[in-house]
């Protein structure tokens, strides 16, 4: 580890390998003894709380300006749709077509890293939840045009590895979903959203929320498939109904392939 501090203290580090080396008696041995910010007992106390949140904010944060990321293009959708070369073993119908936006998506992630690489890398990182289905595909995409990328992922009851085409040093572990959503949103100068779940609508609605709301400045946000999002959501009579307006309707755009996504994106209007 390079010491980049300014001061002449001595670092956590030395006092950690230390403390690992001190003679065990009662008192050494006892939890109290430990120091506290190498102790996983006391840090994951209900109390520590708060210093847990702020960590898994920080620790990413540090990662990707260390790395130079200074926006990025967000991947949400479903990790239940397969590879098209997988899609015999999808467990519905529907499912097994879905899967043409797995290629899409790699697509798509190709493209922009294409375009972030022109620009010297730093900008337009393909960010995804880091599993698999669409975010793999869109990890892929940027693997294959030469470029970085970023997952997210998320510590869930069933083991979850991240995809094998995330760039290792842009690989993140969270256990709070808000935390996460930040990362995603807070360098985010687009957002495609393909066919999923719970997650991904989760994911777009809270997204669309913060946008429609003016919690966050616009940006594009596409949505890839119109049979699909117009059959989960019937937009117009939201709008018919008055709980959104005319106007939300704008906040997004349906597309089916990555050309027009790009398309769309490159000429977004200002706002």
């Amino acid at each position: 580890m390079t010491d980049t501090r300014t001061h002449a203290f001595r670092h956590s580090q030395q006092d950690i390998a230390a403390a690992r080396k001190i003679p065990e008696t009662p008192q050494t041995l006892s939890p109290t003894y430990r120091l506290a910010f190498a102790d996983p007992d006391f840090l994951c106390q209900d109390a520590l709380r708060p210093v847990r949140l702020q960590l898994e904010l920080l620790k990413p944060e540090m990662a990707m300006n260390e790395a130079g990321v200074t926006s990025t293009v967000v991947l949400f959708g479903g990790a239940r749709i397969p590879a098209p070369e997988r899609k015999g073993a999808a467990r519905t119908p529907m499912l097994a077509d879905l899967s043409r936006f797995y290629d899409e998506a790699r697509r798509f992630a190709c493209r922009i890293t294409e375009i972030s690489l022109e620009r010297g890398g730093s900008e337009w990182v393909v960010t995804t939840g880091g599993g698999p289905g669409v975010m793999e595909a869109g990890n892929r995409g940027a693997a294959e045009a030469g470029g970085k990328s970023i997952g997210l992922n998320i510590v869930l009851p069933h083991e979850q590895a991240p995809n094998a085409w995330v760039t290792p040093e842009l690989s993140f572990n969270f256990h709070y979903f808000a935390l996460r959503k930040m990362h995603f949103l807070m360098r985010a100068r687009a957002v495609a959203v393909f066919p999923g779940g719970f997650g991904t609508l989760d994911e777009m609605f809270e997204t669309l929320t913060l946008i429609q709301t003016g919690r966050m400045r616009r940006i594009p946000f596409i949505l890839f498939g119109k049979a699909f999002w117009e059959r989960v959501v019937d937009w117009q009579m939201l709008a018919d109904a008055g709980t959104i307006s005319d106007e939300d309707l704008s906040l997004f755009r349906i597309v089916e392939t990555a050309d027009e996504a790009l398309e769309a994106i490159l000429n977004w209007p200002e706002g």
